[in-house]
């Protein structure tokens, strides 16, 4: 097979407060047939996730990118040549790759590459199917435990994950709040999704919110956000109320990310509550059990996929930052073609 010309955007710095479209350098370079127990993979769409910042500036579960290699996602491609035993050209795949038209793999990596079932959508495995959708059921229900009645409040609530994890507790049964940020968003959560109410934080007080819509306090927070949103919750806990700690947007600009915890941590005690971290690879085992219920509750109406798509590999710097401006609703993702 001939040479092909790879696009490609290599990580230039280390970004300092806000991701800059300077951060990143455009390349262009041949990208050649695969060796002994390599494939070469035409990538079709990636994902975008705050966490993409936190790889840009430092190890994390993954190593930090070093500079001058490709940034990378989760993506999904489709394999164009293979010397691998297990992937035959045509095949679909989704792992970390590469922001670049071609990759090479020998599909193993930190987290390996899976093989997806022929005819499947990209653009869904890489949303409600895929780290967003598992990470809000787990994080929803394994770590926050919800249970019918409570009340559940989800901070990103517009976002990928938090409008999924709201969707999920409104199924089991919960009164669900959702704090975002703008009026459009808070209307979508309420109107389209069956939010019970939702916060505009840009716009209303915190604080005086929380007290009218959580009379009788917080059972269970999805927080995505941290910062001065989660010592709101804090302060409004009820008795046994869980914490799910999925993100911490609100801290991934500053440096090292080493700002200071919440001051009153102490409520956790007097309320005999939990503030628990996780990371969805830690369920990967079940993560079919996780798939076929999303696609169950999608087919029958109960849960929506509203995706935020970008076009073109050449738009995937302001489409990274889209997410920390506040510019995306549902998930961020980019398209750069359609299986063949």
């Amino acid at each position: 097979m001939a040479q092909l010309r790879n696009r490609q955007w290599l990580l230039a710095a280390r970004p300092e407060g806000l991701i800059k479209e300077s951060d990143f350098r455009w390349n262009e370079a041949a990208i050649g047939s695969p060796a002994d127990g390599q494939m070469l993979i035409r990538n079709l769409a990636f994902s975008f996730d705050p966490t993409q910042r936190g790889w840009m500036s430092m190890d994390t579960y993954i190593p930090a990118i070093p500079l001058g290699e490709p940034m990378k996602a989760a993506a999904v491609g489709q394999v164009v040549e293979s010397k691998h035993p297990h992937f035959g050209r045509g095949d679909l795949v989704q792992g970390l790759l590469g922001w670049e038209d071609y990759s090479l793999s020998d599909g193993k990596g930190l987290f390996g590459l899976q093989k997806l079932a022929p005819g499947t959508d990209p653009l869904l495995a890489l949303s409600l199917l895929g780290i967003t959708g598992l990470t809000a059921y787990f994080g929803t229900l394994d770590i926050g435990q919800v249970k019918a009645g409570e009340t559940f409040v989800v901070s990103g609530a517009a976002g990928a994950t938090g409008s999924v994890a709201g969707m999920i507790a409104k199924i089991k049964g919960c009164r669900v709040i959702g704090i975002a940020g703008g009026r459009d968003k808070c209307d979508w959560l309420v109107k389209d999704l069956g939010f019970d109410a939702a916060i505009d934080y840009k716009h209303e007080n915190v604080r005086d919110a929380l007290a009218r819509h959580c009379p009788n306090g917080i059972d269970v927070f999805f927080d995505n956000v941290g910062g001065e949103i989660l010592e709101l919750v804090l302060a409004r806990l009820a008795m046994g109320a869980r914490i799910v700690l999925c993100g911490a947007i609100s801290r991934y600009n500053e440096a090292g990310m080493s700002g200071p915890g919440p001051k009153n941590y102490f409520n956790l005690i007097l309320r005999a509550a939990r503030m628990e971290g996780f990371l969805v690879f830690q369920f990967a085992r079940r993560y079919p059990e996780a798939i076929a219920q999303l696609s169950q509750w999608l087919a029958e109406g109960k849960v929506k996929n509203r995706i935020d798509l970008a076009q073109g590999l050449e738009h995937a710097p302001q489409t990274l930052i889209r997410l920390f401006t506040g510019a995306n609703v549902g998930k961020q993702l980019l398209k750069l073609a359609d299986p063949q």
